[in-house]
């Protein structure tokens, strides 16, 4: 093994020859190989930043549909309460006085939301409760250091900001204002080619124009999850979260009690109708306690309207009185009337006063 080492160090050294390298050559090395080092990454750098600005993309977000509904509804809810606070104020007033200004108490409302939350770059009261904000699409950051969570860019625009105010204010106030003025002149009622009767149709043909371009953008707006309405949409406005790290604090025990209580509601006002009081009344009177609640009631008013009876008559046998129409009726109604009072079935009916032989049978 000594031998093979010592032939190959011998090899080696003749190869390089007999003196060692100077000690500054490898900064001549380097001097040599920079130019060609710096040509090189310079031309590999050059298309592969090319190729990373073309291939930037936004960071793909979903924001919840739900969320964007609660805010639209919260901020309408909103509006009736501070609209409910402000006719408090006219109460003493005559009435009816803000009925014909109805249109302008709403449009100065939502100016004043519009006011004290978009143009001031902050959220409105919805939009604030359920974490969201407005961002203005068409300046979002597509790359940078700036972008870490997708949700970054800046707020709407002077210009999106005036035209939210004249879409959303401005437009909703001129509508419901053509509206209630060609009602007024009745200009569904002229002469087809009159020109209020034109000007009728094309109100019409734009409501129903405007109602389903809202359809299309809310299936639009369901598949996708941006630009909850057509104003959104044209002006570029997108709902975002404004805190990544805030959750949707939302109780649901209230959201249960409140889905059982409108069930339960529904099921009464579908079931009462077609219950009878006093059939479930009588059901029952057997199994109470105070079984002489109705004799120790007043014998002169009639059990059945609480009145006294401007026609009398009893019912036989039991002899209690009645009103001649609410008797009758309840014995036509049902095949076996029994007594209010008693529970005693109804054989017949007599006039209050008269004998036996003047009855009817039921």
């Amino acid at each position: 093994m000594e031998k093979e080492t010592l032939v190959s160090s011998s090899s080696s050294s003749s190869s390089w020859g007999a003196d060692p390298p100077p000690e500054d050559c490898w900064i001549e090395a380097h001097r040599e190989l920079l130019p060609r080092w710096r040509s090189l990454r310079e031309s590999s750098q050059i298309p592969f930043s090319c190729l990373f600005i073309t291939q930037q993309t936004p960071i793909p977000i979903s924001i919840s549909r739900v969320n964007q509904f609660d805010a639209a509804r919260l901020d309408v809810e909103m509006t009736a309460m501070l609209k409910e606070q402000l006719v408090k104020v006219f109460s003493l007033m005559k009435p009816g006085f803000l009925f014909q200004y109805e249109p302008e108490l709403d449009a100065f409302l939502e100016f004043l939301i519009w006011r004290f939350s978009i143009w001031v770059d902050k959220p409105t009261p919805g939009n604030a409760l359920m974490n969201l904000r407005y961002r203005d699409e068409r300046a979002v950051p597509t790359g940078g250091k700036e972008v870490r969570t997708g949700l970054e860019g800046p707020g709407l625009s002077v210009s999106q900001k005036i035209w939210y105010c004249l879409t959303t204010v401005g437009g909703r106030y001129i509508w419901s204002r053509l509206q209630s003025f060609s009602a007024f002149r009745r200009w569904g009622d002229f002469e087809q080619r009159s020109l209020g009767r034109r000007l009728w149709l094309l109100i019409q043909r734009v409501e129903g124009l405007y109602k389903a371009a809202s359809f299309s953008n809310l299936l639009i707006f369901l598949y996708t999850g941006r630009y909850r309405s057509i104003i959104e949409r044209a002006l570029k406005a997108r709902l975002v979260y404004g805190s990544p790290n805030m959750n949707r604090a939302v109780s649901f025990e209230y959201m249960n009690r409140q889905l059982v209580w409108n069930e339960f509601s529904e099921m009464l006002l579908l079931l009462l109708p077609l219950l009878n009081s006093s059939s479930i009344k009588k059901f029952l009177l057997p199994f109470s306690k105070d079984k002489t609640s109705g004799s120790s009631s007043d014998e002169s008013e009639c059990p059945i309207c609480h009145a006294n009876p401007t026609i009398p008559f009893v019912a036989l046998p039991c002899q209690h009185r009645y009103c001649y129409y609410c008797l009758r009726t309840r014995c036509a109604a049902v095949g076996s009337y029994r007594c209010a009072r008693c529970n005693e079935a109804v054989v017949a009916i007599q006039r209050h006063g008269l004998g036996e032989g003047r009855t009817s049978k039921n």
